[in-house]
């Protein structure tokens, strides 16, 4: 037994086509409304910025100093290239004094005090990579110790000599490094002339010792110049440089 169902009439609009009349009605819909502007008032004192492209792309193509570099111009802050300090000038670095101060040193029995009066470190780390040069060319690295030992023994030499001089002690710790390390000049030609000498043997010790003692007589020299106090303790000074200037030839022999 079956049974039968009402089946509503499907009605299609003129043309056939069932989606024509859904298409006009999205149409419709999607009408193209310009954004949203907010009203600007004539009294608002807000400023506002034109982007001018044009004016910009001629504002920057001038050149930025005024002119070529080398032709003198004038650079913003009121100074020109030509008036500008080397560069070894601003850095502290005077090679005319660095090559007084070690021509100074050459002559263990006329050490010029004089010129050691100003302090500097560019001579003493020269001095110091060399002698870290000629210890590596003998096969020895010791970057490291032979740095440590100069900071050790400036410390030692400035304490020892402020000490001895009590209240007319007047040695900073930045000039007795600069002499301690210029003084490292006889040291670094020992160990630059120990490439060619023998190893072991008298002679080998007999050639430290002579270097050892033109570091400590230099170094003396120099220290009871420059500070106060030292004339009546110079033994003593001299016994502390002695020691310093032995360790390091000690590095150079072994």
């Amino acid at each position: 037994m079956t049974k039968e169902f009402a089946v509503p009439p499907v009605v299609f609009p003129s043309g056939g086509n069932p989606s024509a009349g859904s298409n006009n009605n999205i149409q419709q819909r999607r009408v193209a409304t310009a954004p949203f502007q907010p009203p600007r008032s004539s009294t608002s004192s807000i400023p506002f910025m034109s982007f001018d492209i044009s004016a910009a792309a001629s504002s920057s193509s001038g050149p930025l100093f005024g002119g070529p570099i080398g032709s003198g111009a004038s650079v913003p802050g009121g100074t020109s290239f030509e008036d500008e300090e080397p560069l070894l000038d601003e850095l502290g670095i005077h090679p005319d004094q660095i090559w007084r101060k070690t021509k100074s040193i050459l002559n263990p029995f006329r050490a010029n005090p004089a010129v050691h009066k100003e302090s500097d470190l560019s001579g003493p780390i020269l001095l110091y990579m060399s002698l870290c040069l000629f210890q590596l060319l003998a096969g020895k690295i010791q970057f490291g110790v032979i740095l440590g030992w100069i900071v050790v023994s400036s410390i030692f030499l400035y304490v020892v000599f402020n000490m001895l001089a009590g209240r007319n002690g007047n040695l900073d710790l930045h000039r007795c490094t600069s002499v301690v390390g210029y003084c490292l000049l006889p040291v670094v030609i020992l160990s630059a002339a120990s490439l060619f000498v023998p190893q072991g043997g008298t002679f080998r010790f007999v050639v430290a010792g002579v270097f050892v003692l033109w570091a400590t007589r230099v170094c003396t020299a120099l220290m009871v110049a420059l500070a106060d106090g030292g004339d009546e303790h110079r033994g003593l000074i001299a016994y502390a440089c002695f020691l310093i200037y032995t360790l390091f030839s000690l590095l150079v022999i072994f």
